[in-house]
């Protein structure tokens, strides 16, 4: 079963009232969900996910918590568009939790897990035309190196982008364990003792296939607009470029801008308005119960006054 990774930290932070409308940019099996619903009794909760088998299972599992909830079958990207619709210009917590559930992960045929033989897939959204299948087959050597290198920071990107291109021209590559032998077989022996040597590979395809990057930076920023004063948006990553840009977004918003931060006063108007409220990363009892929440860290800003 799924662990939810830093739950109690999200639920503290969230900073829940009975009467709270939250969103859950990604519901995934319900985790974070189930427990945000307990809490907001007189409130109401909009979740988000592209994955029709982790609503399916969501949503039995939290009708048997309360019925004040809407799941929306969308990428969170249309964030803003989606919550729109319902007539919601603004809400009282955002909760990103960005890791690939452990469903996805150990199940066989959605192809997310270097551990095990799956068909090349890795689509959140399984309507997505773009798989992992393409990217390998079908990307050239200087787009396999670049998503490698940008999106997996692998040091061995080149040879390991030259060795798919080499192995695909005798016959197409099909499944996950397939693909791990060639990326075994591109790299140092040393480097495939100290980690799996294709895990940065498959999350860069990962990256690729489902736009992550570019999707979170856009619906961070929405987040940020439609929080209301008083209310916080968490995001947990876990790796360095999701955190980068959560960092980086965190830090644009709630800083004066060095032009004029060494005015005597600062105007009403350039003053920030949000605050970063905490950085967070697992304690050690979760690192014991939880390996998967060795990467993670937990952002929380919260907005301070209207813009």
């Amino acid at each position: 079963m799924h662990k939810s990774v830093l739950l109690d930290s999200c639920l503290e932070y969230l900073n829940l009232q009975e009467n709270s409308i939250i969103v859950d940019c990604t519901l995934g099996y319900g985790g974070h969900s189930s427990k945000i619903l307990e809490k907001v009794k007189k409130g109401f909760l909009y979740c988000f996910d592209q994955d029709i088998e982790a609503i399916n299972y969501s949503k039995e599992r939290l009708i048997k918590v309360a019925s004040n909830f809407e799941i929306i079958q969308s990428n969170f990207v249309n964030l803003k568009d989606e919550l729109s619709k319902r007539n919601i210009a603004k809400v009282d917590g955002i909760l990103f939790d960005l890791g690939v559930s452990s469903p996805q992960l150990d199940t066989d045929y959605r192809g997310f897990s270097f551990h095990k033989d799956a068909p090349l897939d890795m689509r959140m959204d399984l309507n997505n035309k773009l798989s992992a299948l393409q990217v390998v087959n079908e990307y050239s050597c200087e787009d396999l190196i670049r998503i490698f290198r940008d999106y997996g920071e692998e040091k061995y990107a080149v040879s390991i982008a030259k060795k798919i291109i080499s192995y695909r021209q005798n016959k197409s590559i099909s499944t996950t364990l397939e693909l791990v032998e060639i990326i075994k077989s591109a790299v140092p022996e040393k480097y495939r003792r100290e980690k799996h040597p294709a895990r940065k590979v498959f999350q860069a395809i990962r990256i690729e296939v489902n736009d992550e990057l570019n999707v979170f930076e856009h619906a961070l920023n929405d987040a940020l607009d439609i929080i209301k004063v008083g209310g916080r948006v968490c995001v947990i990553t876990f790796h360095s470029l999701e955190d980068k840009i959560c960092k980086k977004i965190f830090k644009d918003y709630s800083e004066i801008d060095k032009a004029i931060s060494k005015m005597p006063i600062i105007p009403l108007q350039y003053q920030p308005k949000f605050k970063v409220i905490a950085n967070i990363t697992p304690n050690n009892n979760e690192l014991i119960e939880n390996n998967r929440s060795r990467s993670a860290k937990l952002r929380v800003i919260e907005r301070i006054k209207e813009g």
